[in-house]
């Protein structure tokens, strides 16, 4: 018998090696061909009844790994179209954000979905884009930055000069990717503690870097900055006036990173048949180890993040003398556990959209020179309970840089009195969308409580001579 009536029966690649070296056995104990192919498309069908067989066991070993491989293979098909989803400020919106938003909206976990009017291409989900699925996370749904936040601290009229608020921000902050705060000037705080450093390899060999980096901030968009609050009606258990404030955008540092490195390589690799384009949104099951180890770290970082910001408010109200009269955080890049309007239950994944619930307290800034909102959730279904977590970007950072003009940016800084610390032209007021039409594309999401402008900003990269 030769390879080609085996490749007939459905077989390739080593099966065909494998297959002739049984027959050949077969041959020499004279069973006739019709039976030896009878067996063949037997092993071919059903492997596993041939697992123990004397002639057929290596084949039918063989076979069943590559039916396995075909069941994954299945699993991992994008649906043809997308489930619907709702939009809000689309004419905001890159055309290429909507092709992210819609090739996630193919995955057989995906239930449900919302873009934002800030959303932007990102690494897999898009920036802006909120995702529901069923039983499973996917690492960069939630980004690398997981637990990327924001907070504000709104303080007693106190008046400050520029020069004295960059004073405070150089001597009581830290910027840039590894940087660190010496041992004697670290802060300690509970999180430090949580015994899921200790449940891993992974967490226990960050738990150093997380204990080094608590209260700094990144690059990029992270910044820190003092400003203005403005409350025009009594809330928050304030009178209507402004009120001197910090604001803080950071995330969960290095150990986040590579939390989300580590795990999103492990989930491409238990998906190895996605179709490229949703190589990044590859996922891991919450009823397997992998997915689990991934909430828990997950939510780890989330919670490092968050403290992260209270030690940098803590120092700077400690410079200050004086307490917040209110503080208001909120996480704009995690998965919760949520139900769906439906009842179900789902894993909704927000990678840059702030969390709406109704009454929920938010954040959203502006740019470097521009406003930012303090906001109250409407709770809206059709959004995922979601609204934008920022103004989002209308030009790439490359972009930015090569089509921006220094002069226009200083100008811009000039005429809104703004200070800026570090900072460079690919995070200029122009490499955004403006704020206000963002604002307005979302008014069936959020209330605005009150309104912060920037005076002192303090970001990581570029010169303080703008």
């Amino acid at each position: 018998m030769n390879g080609k009536k085996i490749t007939k029966l459905g077989f390739s690649g080593p099966r065909i090696k494998t297959a002739l070296l049984a027959v050949e056995l077969l041959e020499k104990a004279h069973m006739p061909e019709p039976l030896i192919l009878e067996l063949l498309g037997q092993v071919k069908d059903s492997p596993k009844n041939f697992l123990e067989h004397a002639t057929f066991s290596a084949l039918a070993r063989i076979q069943l790994e590559e039916d396995n491989k075909n069941v994954i293979s299945e699993a991992d098909n994008l649906r043809e179209t997308p489930l619907e989803y709702a939009i809000w400020g689309a004419d905001l919106i890159d055309p290429n954000a909507r092709v992210q938003m819609e090739t996630a909206l193919r995955l057989p976990i995906s239930v449900a979905g919302a873009l934002m009017p800030d959303a932007h291409v990102g690494y897999g989900l898009p920036i802006g884009g909120v995702l529901a699925t069923q039983g499973a996370v996917i690492p960069y749904g939630v980004g690398v930055d997981i637990g990327c936040s924001m907070r504000i601290s709104i303080f007693p009229h106190t008046k400050l000069s520029s020069a004295e608020e960059k004073k405070l921000l150089e001597k009581h902050t830290r910027f840039g990717a590894g940087v660190v705060w010496d041992k004697r000037e670290r802060m300690d705080h509970e999180v430090l503690d949580d015994d899921l450093w200790t449940s891993s390899g992974l967490l226990s060999s960050l738990h150093d870097k997380a204990v080094g980096q608590l209260g700094t901030s990144g690059s990029g968009n992270h910044f820190v900055e003092f400003g203005t609050f403005s409350l025009g009606k009594a809330d928050l258990g304030l009178e209507p006036g402004e009120y001197l404030a910090v604001l803080s955008h950071s995330g969960s540092r290095g150990a986040g990173a590579q939390i989300a490195g580590h795990f999103s390589k492990l989930a491409e690799k238990l998906h190895p048949h996605l179709h490229p384009s949703a190589k990044k949104l590859a996922w891991l099951s919450l009823t397997e180890a992998e997915g689990e180890d991934y909430w828990q770290a997950m939510s780890l970082a989330g919670r490092y993040a968050l403290a992260n910001h209270e030690i940098i408010h803590a120092r700077l109200a400690k410079a200050l003398d004086v307490q917040p009269l209110v503080s208001v955080c909120n996480s704009h890049n995690l998965a919760w556990k949520q139900t769906l309007e439906d009842g179900t239950q789902a894993i909704v994944h927000r990678k840059g959209a702030t969390p709406a619930a109704r009454g929920q307290l938010g954040i959203i800034p502006g740019s470097m020179a521009d406003s930012g909102y303090l906001v109250r959730g409407k709770g809206s279904l059709a959004a995922l309970e979601s609204a934008s977590h920022g103004a989002g970007r209308r030009l790439g950072r490359r972009q930015a840089e090569q089509t921006l003009s220094k002069g226009d940016w200083r100008k811009t800084l000039l005429e809104r009195g703004i200070t800026l610390i570090g900072g460079g032209i690919d995070e200029a007021p122009l490499a955004y969308k403006p704020i206000d039409e963002v604002m307005a594309a979302q008014t069936d999401l959020v209330d605005i409580v009150g309104k912060f402008t920037p005076r002192t900003v303090r970001m990581d990269t570029g010169s303080d001579d703008v």
